[in-house]
């Protein structure tokens, strides 16, 4: 069966973070001036196309419902080895000697009418494997995204990272810091202002944490194409005025195996937040307390540069998850169901609104607006299908002439 979009799965040898092919003096395909990037390599040729020998992809990605973060993603491509190229210790094999871990590794789908990467990564570990009884070796290529980079580098005092820095430039300062490729960022300014770094020993993923849960709900991820994005608190906010994508049984895009929950996990009334250097802020909702007993959050050590910033994080928890309701966490699409359209789904990423509409087997009708928060890809020769993790937005805000969030005396006014 034809997948409806070109899956290819390319593998780049060459060290440093940048994805791309390097400028390669006499190459018809990587000396191309004004398309291809300058850059270093010891490989011959650093990247080759895996495409035809790929057997399976698996990729994760998403937000982690407990922890209200967004986690590494990650990904796995089963390559067949009938030749052992990717045994690391088979000197025919043309990669001999390059098979090292954190080499790149990108997965894109394509149609007609649009690109997209579904996922740029790092490659943690080759499992090689030949099955007793099976002809055909493979490997396992695990892969996870610019969140190890990070997460394994450390810093200390970081330059020209003085008092007032807005949550965005001090992110910056912070990649700049572990040279992180300035063409791989999207970082925006940010809303609240840090006070002066504070020198001491963490790792650079926790730093910039630390920053995203200064801003008051902003938030850090890598894209698909490898980007290190950071989006403000007003722009996670001003997301929700965005056109929704309707999911349904009838005239919209249809799906399966949806996932409810109804549950308290999710609730928080009860927060402590303190900064370096400041005083502890205490905000809590009684109603929710009395309703669902206390769910507490606490958090020390934020780099935000007032109390009143501290407070105003600490009201946008409380006032966006004292309440619960029933959700929608999760639901399945098949790409190969003709009614779906491969374009829109391939282009989703964070924060793209789903209008979902589900009539249950009793005939009643749940319809909610959610955001989406997590992918998790899963792709062979005949299957290409995507489970989409569904989420409340995670601030609410006031959204002029939305029906939805711009209710007068529903919607929430936030910090």
């Amino acid at each position: 069966m034809t997948l409806p979009a070109q899956i290819a799965v390319t593998f780049d040898f060459s060290s440093g973070a940048t994805f791309g092919t390097g400028f390669v003096i006499g190459s018809p395909d990587n000396g191309v001036i004004g398309v291809n990037s300058f850059g270093s390599s010891d490989v011959i040729i650093p990247t080759v196309d895996l495409t035809p020998d790929v057997y399976s992809i698996s990729i994760r990605r998403g937000r982690n419902i407990l922890k209200d973060t967004y986690d590494a993603g990650t990904a796995i491509v089963r390559v067949l080895a009938p030749l052992g190229y990717f045994n690391p210790q088979n000197p025919a094999s043309p990669y001999f000697g390059y098979l090292v871990p954190l080499r790149k590794v990108r997965i894109s789908a394509t149609t007609a009418t649009a690109d997209h990467f579904l996922f740029s990564g790092y490659v943690n570990d080759y499992r090689y494997t030949f099955p007793v009884g099976q002809e055909t070796a493979y490997v396992d290529i695990l892969c996870t995204d610019g969140f190890r980079l990070l997460q394994m580098s450390n810093i200390a005092t970081v330059a020209d990272t003085a008092a007032g820095q807005t949550t965005g430039t001090r992110i910056n300062k912070i990649l700049d810091d572990v040279q992180f490729p300035n063409s791989m960022r999207q970082i925006s300014t940010g809303d609240a202002t840090c006070i002066a770094d504070t020198g001491t020993v963490r790792t650079t993923l926790d730093a910039i944490k630390n920053a995203e849960f200064s801003e008051g709900l902003g938030a850090f991820y890598m894209s698909p194409d490898g980007s290190a994005v950071y989006k403000s608190r007003s722009e996670v906010t001003a997301s929700l005025g965005d056109t929704a994508t309707a999911f349904n049984q009838t005239t919209g895009i249809p799906y399966r195996n949806v996932k409810y929950a109804f549950d308290d996990k999710l609730i928080i009334n009860d927060v402590r937040f303190n900064r370096t250097g400041g005083t502890v802020q205490n905000v809590f909702s009684q109603s929710s307390i009395d309703k669902y007993f206390p769910h507490g959050l606490n958090q020390e050590n934020l780099i935000a540069e007032t109390d009143a910033q501290v407070l105003g994080a600490a009201q946008n928890y409380v006032n966006t998850r004292k309440e619960t309701t029933i959700r929608i966490d999760e639901m399945l699409v098949d790409l190969l169901d003709p009614a779906v359209p491969t374009d829109t789904l391939i282009g989703l990423d964070y924060f793209d609104n789903l209008d979902i509409t589900n009539v249950t087997e009793s005939g009643s009708t749940i319809n909610k607006t959610l955001q989406a928060q997590g992918f998790a890809w899963d792709i062979t020769a005949n299957k290409m299908q995507v489970a989409i993790t569904t989420l409340e937005p995670i601030i609410d805000g006031f959204i002029f002439n939305s029906s939805t969030f711009g209710i007068i005396g529903t919607s929430t006014l936030s910090y």
